[in-house]
């Protein structure tokens, strides 16, 4: 029985033991203290007096050795004497007072209580059925010692409740020590699982390939994995600026925050040699404006990657040279002859030369789609994105049929960027005709709106191109601009693709927003300049 015990070796097991040997040296002094002002003539009229003041020094002195001796004992067997041996000078001192009419009884039911932390089942219990029976039991004899002074009913019915009231505070005791422990163990539980997934956690991150790092506001390290010292070539960056180590790779990070659309250039370590693509997230929880960093080696990825795309865009472009490249010649040619015919009048004359000038245009499409694949760099100048436009419009309008129509809105003064000219052409050419297809399914006059303006919070300038058709469906938007995916039974699913291709090539953004009425298709471009 006494195995039952718990182990009070526990830090929480002292603290209660502590307040254990408190509590009694408390009772103890009270009682010498009232015992001895003589402020207890009322407890004392049904009181054994002489009994009552021995009995009372007797707890105090005995309580001061157990405190002594006994002041940090970790036996279950000396803990259950402990409370036993306070149980039995209770239980004499509540005989000596009178029985239940004296507050000895409710002093019986908190050394229980405060017993019952220390000990557990049934020998917590044993404490308690010895409180009770020396309440019930000590009631008895003293209406047997007393005949003079007979005990009344609520007296017996005032002891069976105390007694009651014993074991329902060691159970309640029990209870809440018992929920209090798997609390305890739940909580120590969790922290260990915490504990091991934050050792996990960095075990990962300094194992990953992928180089990651960890910028507060003031791009100062705060984190700095394996894979990221070896590709920028230290040994540490912890509390270091990286301005001092990366000058390029502030760089890009100073364009991704004034555009954060934009799908950041490589970089080239040069004390590594390595090639990186750097991606950014903002760590929007932080306090310090963190900003997360992944650093990607495209030494390792570049040759996957390649060999997909270039292997699409090798057989796309080997058919495309065979199957149009040739026709288009013979086309060109044709009317290049038809034109120094003498019989053409004028009109005919204009004609033949929207042939020509649209057979170079499909000739610059061939020749964008091969630079493409052999990942040759685009030719990018300062264009005026309002008389460009306008002279773009112009051309469109000239092609179109009487069912087609074309709207310009441009913003107040000019625009500029940077962009190969024959590649927005080709961008817009396949927008375009995009979008009167779409107009058209809906519509028997197939209108396309063109809106150009400075996006208010990037200050870039952006190009909507809107045709008020029937839009895509939700579950369509995020294959739009996979290679090959078409919502026509008569296209080839390339144009998009391509639009999107050519547009980072030009490091612009391309992108389809989904509206009431219709669709939309935003180019943002990565530079611009607004002059009024």
């Amino acid at each position: 029985m006494i195995a039952e015990a718990s182990s009070p070796g526990s830090k929480q097991a002292q603290r209660l033991l502590r307040l254990y040997h408190l509590y009694r040296l408390s009772i103890g002094i009270t009682l010498v203290l009232l015992i001895s002002s003589n402020m207890d003539n009322q407890l004392l009229a049904l009181a054994n007096n002489d009994l009552l003041r021995s009995g009372s020094w007797l707890y105090l002195v005995l309580n001061i050795l157990l405190v002594v001796f006994l002041e940090n004992t970790r036996r279950p067997g000396q803990l259950f004497s402990l409370a036993l041996a306070d149980v039995l000078l209770l239980c004499g001192l509540f005989y000596a007072a009178g029985g239940a009419a004296s507050a000895i009884g409710n002093l019986l039911i908190v050394s229980v209580a405060i017993g019952n932390t220390l000990l557990r089942g049934r020998i917590g219990l044993l404490i308690a059925a010895v409180a009770a029976i020396g309440i019930v039991g000590l009631s008895f004899l003293l209406s047997f010692s007393r005949p003079t002074s007979p005990t009344s009913p609520s007296d017996y019915l005032q002891a069976g409740t105390l007694g009651a009231l014993c074991f329902a505070a060691a159970l309640l005791v029990q209870g809440l020590i018992r929920r209090l422990e798997v609390s305890e163990h739940l909580a120590e539980q969790r922290a260990s699982e915490v504990v091991g997934l934050e050792a996990l956690n960095a075990l990962i991150l300094q194992r990953m390939r992928t180089g990651i790092l960890v910028l507060d506001d003031q791009r100062r390290v705060q984190l700095a994995n394996h894979s990221a010292l070896s590709q920028l070539g230290q040994d540490y960056l912890d509390g270091e600026l990286i301005d001092d180590y990366s000058p390029i790779l502030v760089e890009r990070l100073q364009l991704w925050f004034n555009n954060p659309t934009l799908r950041p250039q490589s970089l080239k370590i040069a004390s590594s040699g390595l090639e990186l693509q750097p991606s950014f997230i903002a760590l929007e929880q932080s306090p310090h404006y963190q900003t997360l960093v992944f650093l990607e080696d495209l030494a390792q990825i570049s040759q996957q990657a390649q060999q997909l795309k270039l292997a699409a865009l090798g057989r796309l472009t080997a058919g495309i040279a065979h199957e149009i490249r040739n026709p288009l010649g013979a086309i060109s040619h044709a009317a290049q002859l038809l034109q120094e015919s003498e019989e053409l009048n004028g009109a005919d004359r204009r004609l033949t030369q929207i042939i020509q000038d649209h057979s170079q245009r499909m000739n610059r499409v061939i020749e964008n789609v091969l630079q493409l694949s052999r990942r040759q760099q685009t030719t990018q100048q300062r264009l005026d994105l309002k008389p460009w436009l306008a002279r773009f419009v112009a051309e469109a309008r000239e092609t179109a049929t009487e069912r087609q129509t074309i709207h310009l809105h441009i913003g107040a003064g000019h625009v500029t960027t940077l962009m190969d000219p024959n590649q927005l052409t080709q961008i817009l050419d396949n927008l375009l005709r995009n979008a009167w297809r779409h107009s058209a399914l809906i519509h028997e006059q197939a209108e396309v709106r063109l809106e150009l303006f400075v996006d208010p919070d990037s200050q870039l300038p952006v190009l909507e191109v809107l045709d008020n058709g029937p839009g895509v469906a939700p579950d369509q938007q995020l294959h739009l601009f996979e290679p090959f995916f078409t919502t026509s039974s008569q296209g080839t699913g390339l144009g998009l693709y391509l639009s999107r291709e050519l547009c980072e090539s030009n490091q612009a953004r391309l992108d389809f927003k989904p509206r009431q009425g219709g669709g939309c298709f935003r180019i943002t471009f990565a530079h611009g300049r607004k002059q009024s």
